[in-house]
């Protein structure tokens, strides 16, 4: 699935995991979890660079995308999605995903089988809506954002831009304004939670129920005393963002130049306008064992995967109680995998089917 979506990058990011950090010329790569936290919270950013989430997203005239902020105005905006996604938020929302998946599920009951993928992008979609208290349609939601998404990561990738690559980012971005009934240049906060949520969600809560089915974890997404144990582990392998692309700044901005020392990551010297690449699923230990309820990774590793610090996904406690309300509402059908299809195009590496019937 990896190197269907990014062959050459998940290609070097394996070969060179046995080394907690390793320059290549002015990209880092960070594999070891204290290298990870050194760059989240202790290496300045520039949250601007090309080829980072933050720049694409200034560059296609998007504004105040969380991700290209900085200082109190970042921390407001956090602060103000920590608050919808804290757990009043979720208990309020909480309804529109369970009758979903009570609904979408159904066929299973009879014998039928379910593609989970467009599920799971309805889901996204109609929970996105329901936390932003908008109209739009969640399926014509989800697919928008998602389309956002994928032409802003082509935008990253190095190399030459095909001709017409920006004019089709523009054109998702304008697509997404429409349905959030605001201006292409003013997303902001409900641009940022949209397209973040619905491809984290599409891209985790697939690869997670695939996992169980190949793995027969039924009987642990069934109980409530080792369900939540559960979800933490399928997190931590599946990584739904494996990889965050940085651009380290200076330590002090209104004296830097390209080059100088803005700190280290486990000892390695790390120089403003260096690339990173973080690799949140070698941090989580994703590589080194599969799902394990009884002897489960410690919380603060297995929770790698949502960032770290002022850098930490304030969407986790939402993401951890969709995937455990979809395990608890197919673990009496204990799914198997039909068909699946990873997904070349998306931003995430994920499926773009996975077919799922009852088991016996």
């Amino acid at each position: 699935m990896y190197l269907r979506r990014y062959p050459v990058l998940f290609t070097l990011l394996a070969a060179t995991r046995r080394w907690p950090t390793l320059r290549l010329g002015r990209t880092v790569l960070v594999h070891d979890p204290d290298a990870y936290l050194d760059a989240l919270t202790r290496i300045p950013l520039d949250r601007l660079a090309a080829g980072t989430v933050g720049g694409t997203a200034h560059r296609l005239g998007t504004d105040g995308l969380l991700f290209d902020q900085e200082g109190p105005v970042h921390r407001q905006a956090r602060r103000a999605l920590a608050d919808g996604l804290g757990p009043t938020g979720v208990r309020r929302v909480r309804p529109v995903w369970t009758e979903l998946l009570r609904r979408r599920l159904a066929p299973l009951a009879d014998g039928g089988s379910v593609d989970l993928v467009p599920v799971v992008a309805e889901l996204a979609g109609a929970t996105t809506a329901a936390l932003l208290g908008v109209t739009a349609e969640p399926t014509a939601l989800a697919a928008a954002a998602r389309r956002v998404a994928a032409t802003a990561a082509a935008e990253q990738l190095p190399g030459p831009r095909p001709p017409g690559r920006a004019r089709a980012a523009r054109t998702a971005v304008a697509d997404l304004a429409a349905l959030l009934d605001v201006p292409p240049d003013r997303l902001g906060l409900a641009g940022m939670l949209t397209v973040a949520a619905v491809n984290t969600t599409v891209a985790g809560i697939p690869r997670a129920v695939a996992w169980c089915a190949d793995d027969r974890l039924w009987d642990r997404a069934g109980s409530p005393d080792s369900r939540d144990v559960l979800v933490d582990e399928l997190l931590r392998v599946t990584a739904p963002s494996p990889v965050l692309p940085r651009v380290a700044g200076a330590a002090v901005p209104t004296t830097a130049r390209l080059g100088q020392r803005a700190g280290t990551a486990a000892g390695c010297p790390v120089r403003s306008g260096d690339r990173l690449l973080l690799v949140a699923r070698h941090a989580a230990g994703a590589h080194h064992g599969d799902p394990d309820c009884a002897a489960p990774a410690p919380a603060r590793t297995a929770r790698l995967v949502f960032g770290a610090g002022a850098h930490a996904c304030p969407g986790a406690r939402l993401a951890r109680a969709q995937l455990a309300d979809t395990l608890a509402a197919l673990a009496p059908y204990r799914p198997v995998v039909v068909s699946a299809r990873a997904d070349g195009r998306a931003a995430l590496p994920g499926w773009a089917r996975l077919v799922i019937r009852a088991g016996a």
